[in-house]
């Protein structure tokens, strides 16, 4: 995978977690959140300003059950590809999600939610192919 890596740590599933990310070349970025019952990754326009940001898509990472008391850590990345219209998601060296800012797409594993009318608005499916082809 080409790109920047941009964001690096540790991460157990059902521990709060914000991470952000916001692309030094537009004001496009991601934003990876677990609340502790649900992790998602999110697209993410910044204003003009600089202080305020719009959601832009929404792509689901997992659940977390209360009976899950063995998380095992897992090593998270944010990795920009180098036009930085681009941005993975990468748990444990597999991509979990992925944006492509310039063709207004979100995929990830689970294809779930199922697009919105205002951004993704075909096939959210994830797959090796894909990720070679945008990377």
């Amino acid at each position: 995978m080409n790109g920047y890596l941009m964001q690096e740590q540790d991460w157990i599933a059902g521990q709060d977690t914000f991470i952000e990310s916001v692309s030094p070349e537009n004001r496009y970025g991601v934003v990876f959140e677990d609340d502790g019952e649900t992790a998602y990754f999110y697209a993410i326009e910044k204003d003009e300003a600089g202080d305020g940001m719009r959601i832009l898509d929404a792509l689901h990472i997992r659940n977390t059950h209360p009976e899950e008391t063995d998380a095992d850590t897992a090593a998270l990345k944010i990795i920009w590809a180098r036009d930085w219209m681009k941005c993975a998601l990468v748990v444990d060296d597999y991509v979990h999600a992925l944006f492509d800012f310039e063709a207004q797409s979100g995929y990830n594993i689970n294809e779930f939610p199922p697009p919105n009318a205002i951004w993704t608005k075909g096939d959210r499916k994830l797959g090796d192919e894909l990720i070679q082809k945008l990377f």
